[in-house]
């Protein structure tokens, strides 16, 4: 055997492969799933004169060229994000990860759990704010937090600031910024989403404009947060509406602008949206909707110092936070093949690439939906902790059955020490169809989304717990439900009742 073919991880997706893999030259890899009775002798058996960690490293490690940087490395994930936390914690589960496994990151940090960034990190330090590493994946779930030490307990070989500028498929290798190659077999891009950026030409690069995306973004907006008098935030998404309550604890004159007639376009009905703007003016947030931006002006020593609107109107801001979205960070995966619909690398329901041997989780995935029979790209940590624990479990066990995922998107806000009011709101299923509101934000409101019948969606604002467990079972099951009812309901506890009562009925 005169080369090795082994598996690598890129943070931004997992790769599974249930089939032996053939390569040039005639060389084939065994991989654990195609012999599974075999894969738990060989690694449990205690009477059998030679275990699986041996024979792996004997029949396929030892065979390695000593020119690669992850050397005795079967694995390795490429990116710091929460894919990679998950894909690390179930490598480990299936005891597949001690001298195997490899992390390539551009970040400093080991992979964490991303939404606190515009959440709890960006709270005043006499508000409690969150801190690595309290927030390192896989805490997000309930798990074991996943420091540094934890990746060297375990094994894993980490290499940091150091992200992957290139592949080559025939040759099987990843080469790094740092010029460090990689060999892999099997390939699992995880490299998530970058920020979108307004360009430099219109003031996208100014002193005290920021991007939201990682530590050292939140670390930097936090600098000028502490400095800041007047901040405006471009985008009334998440990251507008996260931000803005973060700004309010700091007690900043803050100011939203965004193109659309309402906040979180992509979700909210206009008048759902209507009570959330009314709390966040409530709290002095200001919006201004409907408008579009010419270009981000500069003082007299080249800090940002205002923005300037398409109408001619200027607004004051000596901080600048731009939230408008992200793209699928695609980088030296382009030839993995692009879905040009929802954007991203092109995966099966086990997330494999057209390209044998690789594969992509995460974010940057563009895989089946295959509750609604639609191609999707999700950007949430749901999906990054889901699509990640499926693709390491088909890699490496006989799990043949394809990904089958439930939409789920959440926010909470306000939620610093002395806050009157913390907001917490949960949305499961599809936005489609008529809808139906019920509540009055005092402190519940529900949305439900019904078409031809069906309860497709529903979105619930300071639910219980219990209420919160009802959601998906109904954006699962879609059950019809009765609209009259539920548009007579005097409050969320009754409509939700009348959406449980439906589940029963359809039994």
């Amino acid at each position: 055997m005169s080369q090795v073919r082994r598996l690598i991880i890129m943070a931004s997706g997992c790769s599974i492969s249930s089939n032996p893999m053939s390569f040039k030259h005639g060389l084939s890899l065994w991989c654990p799933q195609s012999s599974p009775s075999l894969h738990r002798t060989l690694r449990s058996s205690p009477s059998s004169s030679i275990g699986f960690k041996t024979f792996f490293r004997n029949h396929v490690v030892a065979a390695s060229s000593s020119s690669f940087a992850n050397e005795n490395r079967e694995y390795v994930i490429v990116g710091g994000g929460n894919a990679a936390g998950y894909a690390a914690r179930s490598f480990v589960e299936h005891g597949m990860a001690d001298g195997r496994l490899c992390i390539v990151t551009r970040e400093a940090y080991a992979p964490y759990e991303r939404p606190a960034l515009t959440k709890g990190y960006l709270f005043p330090l006499d508000k409690n704010p969150a801190r690595l590493p309290g927030f390192h994946t896989c805490v997000g779930s309930g798990g074991e937090r996943q420091t540094p030490d934890w990746y060297k307990e375990k094994g894993i070989e980490m290499l940091y600031e150091d992200p992957v500028t290139g592949i080559d498929i025939e040759k099987q290798t990843a080469t790094t910024i740092s010029g460090k190659l990689l060999k892999y077999g099997t390939l699992i891009v995880a490299t998530g989403c970058s920020a979108s950026r307004f360009p430099e030409k219109i003031g996208g690069n100014l002193p005290g404009v920021h991007y939201i995306r990682d530590v050292a973004d939140a670390d930097s907006l936090i600098s000028s947060l502490e400095k800041a008098r007047k901040l405006v935030i471009v985008g009334g998404g998440y990251i507008g509406m996260e931000v803005a309550a973060a700004a309010v604890a700091w007690k900043l004159d803050t100011t939203i602008i965004f193109p659309e007639n309402h906040l979180m376009k992509r979700l909210f009905t206009p008048s759902l949206a209507q009570k959330y703007e009314e709390l966040y003016q409530e709290n002095g947030v200001k919006f201004i909707k409907g408008a579009s931006i010419k270009n981000l002006e500069a003082s007299s020593d080249g800090h940002v110092a205002a923005v300037k609107l398409e109408n001619g109107s200027t607004v004051e801001a000596d901080t600048v936070i731009i939230g408008i979205g992200a793209k699928p960070a695609v980088g030296p995966f382009e030839r993995l093949g692009l879905n040009n619909s929802v954007g991203g690398i092109q995966v099966d329901g086990q997330f494999r690439t057209g390209i044998p041997g690789i594969f992509a989780i995460g974010d940057v995935a563009a895989f089946p939906l295959k509750m609604y029979n639609r191609m999707a790209r999700v950007e949430h940590v749901d999906h990054a902790r889901r699509s990640a624990q499926h693709c390491v479990k088909s890699l490496l066990t006989a799990h043949t059955s394809s990904y089958d995922y439930l939409p789920y998107f959440y926010s909470r806000v306000f939620e610093y020490e002395g806050s009157p009011r913390k907001i917490w709101w949960q949305f499961f299923g599809d936005n489609v169809g008529e809808t139906i509101q019920v509540g009055n934000f005092d402190p519940k409101i529900a949305t439900f989304w019904i078409d031809s019948g069906k309860l497709k969606g529903v979105l619930l604002e300071s639910g219980s717990p219990e209420e919160f467990q009802l959601l998906p079972e109904l954006a699962k099951r879609q059950p019809i439900v009765d609209k009259s009812k539920l548009q007579s309901a005097s409050s969320v506890e009754e409509a939700l009742e009348i959406a449980r009562t439906s589940l029963q009925a359809a039994v």
